[in-house]
């Protein structure tokens, strides 16, 4: 692996002006094509195999022109304080404001509130609803122009009117002000990691390019595919995480190689052949949670792994090959700054004396085939990375438990965690919507947002109309059922349609309780009359969801962490390592879901996130930041251990090739990850509450992996394990392939670094200990 990877480095390297055009084009006709394509509808959530989607599908067959109609508002008027909606004035308001809507193009058909008894109890409170031809993403600026005219003009009379509904929803679009927030602490943690502009600059313009391709790629397929925006902002949200983070490795490690003395050509392939296998198998590790995501059976989250997967394949291939390009035309800059030929007498000095006394590390000064040039230690105080894992190692029991007891505490909120489907009540109090949703909890009780629908299928059965009557009596017999509708009968006369209101919320626990009263109440009319009888709707999509989610999240886990650990074993030729690293995972996404429960459920610094109203997590999120999570854990995993490893198997023992990996890679993780959680806090902004949810529990999941289990829970078990952490049993070590992540054959191909004036001497904790103590 490391010497293809070379070899393509150097030869993205050569050949840069192929490379960058090519990257170019493609991002110019990925651009166009989105550029052109026509925009995808929402897509409402389904869950094929469950009983709220088969209601769903029959009323699809049986209603075929109910359930083509497009988008619809819902106009809500409140009468002033001390007035009725029904009085004169108000009511030729109200009728004033439907006429302009009669008069707007698209709009379907508008429902008159005092006809159709739409008023509430107390009089105060009316709402029409207004159906389009047009999906919401196809209503045309004019039409809801003359919508909210129409409101307009009832609020110049003195009536509260709020729109809720679909004709106002809008696509999420990117690039609001917390999303420029993130980009630029990423932008400015590149430059304090990497000490040079050019060098920050050229991971974010390569992570760019990478999401760029993957966003256009997914708006113009958007319509073939049934893509939503949803799934263009998770590609973009992941694509530049993992973007920005790859070229900050595979960078850094150009910069190692050229403070070596390597010249410009070789540290790029050294760069790609060591960091760039690091970066594909982290890549391949996303990609399998990603892809594995199908696994559940949900379309939506299949699309959302579809989507993240091919940005994170996207971004794996840049950093291969547009970034060893890049450093052909920008080597200079992205280069350490050299020393200065007259000062190696002082240094070198220094380095001497230093290891002369007492403690000092012995310099590596003699040249050897490898490395022919003296490579002295650094003079000065040992770096933070370096300080830290020796003080794991010092303390390793101690570290652990307190690493281990502190997410355990934080993710004890989790088992509180109740799921739910986002609705208008989740959105923001200052858009229309969720107020619309409020005056209509306020007029006609809370259940009404959230009302069950019985479907009756008697095409087997016969008698439509008498079984229909033995199910409405059987749902009004049910405590908590505030009112059960007339029945609507298919053109076919072998399809009724129940609408039953509960008295309380559509996320309530009560109402939860409420959809499985029901059907137990109406399975025995479904089993004395033949008929079937389904109950679907919001909370019953919710209750149908999440438990098919719990019935396939351990064949997900079984899947995924099962190909995550294989693939590990391959590249670490380890057993302990790869199972301590999914255990590891567990602990940071615990503590992720403790946060979430405490932000979303209990409000706990909601006002400081912008979150105003609190509820049940969205039932996807669970197993969606379990993929997403477990695939970026092992990110870090393999930056972290990959240095480690090279060390081990050039001489180091178990603890030096913990200090060695902290050394060289530590301060870069912590860089990453820092990147990574700034491009998810960034997105916390947004107003879908989707996106906002995934990226508080990202941003959480990736501090608690990066910087308590990578950073303190993994030296700790490797300083415990000691030479066990690498042992590989025979049988495995001859059936599996070396993919020689560390780069060891390398060294009988790469040229002897340039030496001479200008060229800076590496660290010696830069070069690895000769080859020959240990064999796997």
């Amino acid at each position: 692996m490391a010497a293809f990877l070379y070899r393509i480095g150097r030869w993205a390297f050569r050949r840069r002006r192929l490379v960058l055009g090519l990257w170019l084009g493609g991002l110019v006709l990925a651009v166009g094509a989105a550029a052109v394509a026509p925009s995808a509808e929402e897509e409402d959530l389904s869950m094929p195999g469950t009983e709220s989607q088969q209601a769903f599908d029959l009323l699809d067959e049986r209603f075929p022109q109910s359930n083509s109609q497009g988008a619809e508002a819902r106009l809500v008027f409140r009468a002033p304080d001390g007035q009725r909606v029904t009085a004169r004035e108000n009511r030729a308001a109200v009728e004033g404001a439907l006429g302009l809507l009669d008069r707007g193009g698209q709009v379907a058909s508008t429902t008159d509130p005092y006809e159709s008894g739409a008023v509430s109890e107390d009089g105060t409170i009316a709402y029409s609803t207004v159906t389009y031809t047009a999906d919401a993403v196809d209503l045309t600026g004019p039409t809801k122009t003359v919508l909210e005219g129409a409101a307009s003009q009832a609020r110049d009379a003195g009536l509260t009117v709020e729109i809720g509904g679909s004709a106002l929803d809008a696509e999420e679009e990117p690039g609001g002000t917390t999303e420029i927030i993130g980009v630029a602490v990423a932008a400015v943690v590149l430059v304090v990691a990497l000490g040079s502009l050019v060098a920050a600059g050229l991971a974010l313009l390569t992570a760019f390019v990478g999401v760029a391709i993957a966003f256009g790629l997914v708006s113009a397929l958007a319509v073939p595919l049934g893509l939503t925006s949803t799934v263009a902002v998770l590609a973009l949200m992941l694509g530049l995480a993992v973007g920005i983070d790859y070229a900050l490795f595979i960078t850094s490690r150009f910069r190692d190689e050229r403070a070596r003395g390597h010249a410009p050509e070789e540290a790029a392939g050294r760069a790609v052949g060591t960091a760039g296998s690091a970066v594909v198998f982290a890549g391949a590790t996303v990609f399998i949670a990603l892809v594995g995501l199908g696994v559940v059976g949900i379309p939506e989250l299949t699309k959302m792994g579809m989507g993240g997967a091919g940005a994170v394949a996207l971004a794996v291939l840049v950093a291969l090959t547009l970034v060893p390009a890049l450093f052909g035309f920008f080597g200079n800059g992205v280069s350490p700054a050299r020393a200065k030929p007259r000062a190696w007498g002082r240094v070198l000095s220094r380095a001497v004396r230093k290891a002369a006394r007492p403690g000092g590390e012995r310099p590596h000064a003699v040249p050897t085939a490898e490395y022919p040039h003296p490579v002295l230690p650094s003079p000065g105080r040992p770096r933070l990375a370096t300080r830290w894992a020796r003080f794991v190692l010092r303390r390793p029991v101690a570290v652990l438990l307190v690493a281990g007891l502190g997410l355990g505490a934080v993710a004890l909120p989790a088992l509180s965690l109740e799921l739910g489907l986002p609705g208008d009540e989740s959105k923001s109090v200052e858009t229309t919507q969720r107020r619309a949703y409020d005056l209509l909890s306020e007029g006609f009780g809370p259940g009404f947002n959230g009302p069950l629908t019985v479907v009756v299928d008697t095409s087997v059965s016969g008698d439509t109309r008498a079984t229909t009557d033995l199910v409405a009596q059987a749902v009004r017999g049910v405590d908590g059922v505030v009112s059960v509708g007339d029945p609507v009968l298919s053109k076919a006369k072998d399809t009724a349609v129940l609408t039953a209101v509960p008295k309380t919320a559509p996320n309530s626990a009560e109402t939860k309780d409420l959809v499985h009263v029901i059907r137990g109440a109406v399975a025995g009319v479904e089993a004395d009359t033949g008929a079937g009888i389904l109950v679907t709707g919001t909370t019953a999509m919710n209750i149908d969801i999440s438990e098919a989610m719990s019935d396939a999240l351990i064949p997900y886990l079984t899947v995924v962490i099962g190909l995550a650990v294989l693939l590990l074993t391959v590249v670490f030729r380890s057993v302990l390592v790869p199972v301590k690293a999914a255990l590891g995972f567990l602990l940071s996404v615990g503590a992720a879901f403790g946060v979430l429960v405490a932000v979303f459920q209990w409000g706990w610094a909601a006002d400081l996130l912008g979150i105003e109203r609190t509820g049940p997590v969205m039932s996807l999120m669970p197993i969606l930041v379990i993929g997403i999570v477990f695939g970026l854990a092992m990110d870090y995993e393999v930056f972290l251990l990959t240095r480690m490893r090279e060390s081990y198997v050039h001489g180091a023992s178990p603890g030096e090739a913990v200090v060695s990996g902290f050394r060289h890679s530590g301060r870069v993780v912590a860089a990453a990850a820092i990147i990574m959680i700034s491009v998810f806090a960034g997105f916390i902004g947004m107003s879908s509450p989707t996106i906002r949810t995934m990226g508080v529990g990202l941003a959480a999941a990736v501090a608690f992996d990066a910087f308590v289990v990578r950073m303190a829970i993994v030296p700790a078990v490797l300083a415990l394990l000691g030479h066990r952490a690498w042992w590989l049993p025979r049988i495995l070590s001859r059936v599996l392939p070396n993919v020689d992540i560390e780069g060891e054959r390398l060294s009988g191909r790469v040229p002897a670094p340039a030496t001479g004036p200008g060229t800076t001497l590496p660290d010696a904790a830069a070069r690895p200990l000769p080859v020959g103590r240990h064999r796997h």
